[in-house]
């Protein structure tokens, strides 16, 4: 039997037991090392490691096999493997990462069947080879997914059609959104880490750059490579806060590479700050519109979710379907590159929280002018003061959702309803000109209040329930 060397560095790795060919010694030996370094080669008493699968950022995977296991059951051995140029401070983050993985696995892999199982993390002590000093290593064990992922697909049969994209998009879509209820995101959404198995199932893989939504954003760059050159988004690439958009981006410009065949850095153009792909293949209008809004630099112009984007993709017309404004997360400020926008219809807008508040705002300024303004001309006439202000209220709301008040207007109309308010006391009851202005805020501001509390009470319910 051939097992093969985890060392990093070690010259000659492949070692060859005649002896373990036989099953009752492969079962009941108690160990075997390395020939050529002395490194523990039967990790955690049961796998046996016979070929690197491969090697990047800060770990290296191994094809292996399970001896408690009656068939040998094949599985994926990673080794936590950073770069030796990394600072004391970042490999200790680059470890945590690594640690990490294993906890997000261990939560995510059991309960959805497209992520890997996890089946072991363990560490192990060597001395170290040429020297006498300890080494430790850090080892990760999942389910092995027979089969090739996207990059290798696309190397060997060719772009893509928009029928295999849209397949794509579709089912890791769906672990996205299953992926983000947990609130994790992956981070490092790419053709290489999407697996195809032999029955044609699609898995996510590595989740080794992975990130929990509620932890503060690091500013590790690419020195723990923690994403992929090409494939993150501004924010991802300036250390910034990351979102589920943050995946959407990625997984969009891993679906125009397998349409076009072409390397990110070809198809973005960095001088304008624009994605050009559409040149390079034949796709539908729809499903372009879906993968240009995903790309877009500015993360509260994404979708928000990969819900979203699932409904729109999956929607009845293959006619050009208008995008939905995404819900927006509260992000930080990211370098934002200038992009073509596209444009929402009006009649499929979804509020973000923040035009939610300053609709809220203007509702509440407006709103409180009429209430002096009526006031001053009818003299306070309480049924008709109702019907009014109650007509006017749904009028203000239903024109902020069809879009017919835009941020501009939120501007320009409070300050023209201010002026003529201010005059209209002059012909009636008369209020001070203080109150005008005081009341319209102290209007507003309680609006928004009342907004935010209601928004707070409507997460907490559709969180729980």
């Amino acid at each position: 039997m051939k097992i093969h060397c985890t060392r990093p560095g070690c010259p000659r790795p492949e070692n060859l037991f005649a002896d373990l060919d036989d099953k009752t010694t492969l079962k009941t030996v108690q160990q075997k090392y390395c020939t050529t370094c002395g490194m523990p080669l039967i990790l955690d008493g049961r796998y046996l490691p016979s070929r690197l699968l491969g090697q990047g950022g800060f770990g290296a995977a191994f094809l292996a096999c399970d001896r408690r296991s009656p068939t040998l059951r094949k599985c994926v051995v990673k080794l936590f493997q950073p770069s030796s140029d990394l600072s004391p401070s970042q490999l200790e983050t680059a470890q945590k990462l690594f640690e990490k993985e294993a906890v997000v696995l261990d939560e995510l892999g059991n309960q959805h069947p497209q992520i890997p199982n996890l089946l072991a993390y363990f560490p192990l002590e060597s001395s170290g080879w040429q020297s006498s000093q300890t080494q430790q290593f850090f080892y990760i064990v999942q389910d092995y997914i027979d089969g090739q992922d996207l990059e290798a697909e696309l190397a060997m049969e060719g772009q893509f059609s928009e029928e295999k994209v849209r397949e794509v998009l579709e089912e890791i879509l769906k672990v996205l959104q299953f992926v983000h209820d947990q609130d994790v995101i992956h981070r490092d959404i790419k053709p290489s880490n999407i697996m195809r198995d032999r029955q044609g199932r699609l898995y996510l893989l590595d989740f080794g750059a992975v990130k929990q939504v509620t932890q503060q954003a690091n500013n590790l760059g690419k020195s723990t490579g923690i994403f992929s050159m090409g494939y993150a988004p501004p924010e991802q690439m300036r250390g910034h806060d990351v979102f589920p958009s943050t995946d959407l981006y990625a997984l969009a410009v891993t679906c125009i590479v397998l349409l076009t065949g072409k390397d990110p850095k070809e198809l973005y153009d960095s001088h304008n700050g624009r994605w050009n792909w559409k040149d390079k293949t034949q796709v539908s209008d729809s499903l372009a519109d879906i993968l240009d809004k995903m790309l877009q630099s500015t993360p509260s112009d994404r979708f928000g979710s990969a819900e979203q984007v699932l409904k729109l993709l999956n929607a009845p017309s293959p006619s050009p379907t208008p995008l939905p404004t995404p819900i927006a997360n509260p992000i930080s400020p990211v370098f934002i590159h200038p992009q073509t926008q596209i444009q929402s219809s009006p009649s499929s807008v979804s509020f973000s929280t923040i035009n939610l508040l300053k609709g809220a705002a203007f509702t509440g300024f407006e709103i409180a002018l009429l209430r002096i303004a009526v006031n001053g001309l009818l003299g306070g006439s309480l049924p008709l003061l109702a019907l009014i202000i109650g007509g006017t209220f749904g009028g203000l709301i239903f024109a902020q959702y069809r879009r017919w008040i835009e941020t501009k207007e939120q501007v320009i109309l409070p300050l023209i309803s201010l002026a003529v308010v201010i005059f209209i006391p002059l012909f009636g009851q008369g209020i001070p000109l203080s109150g005008v202005i005081i009341f319209p805020i102290l209007g507003a501001l309680g609006c928004v209040a009342m907004t935010t509390l209601f928004r707070l009470i409507y997460l907490i319910l559709y969180r729980f329930l």
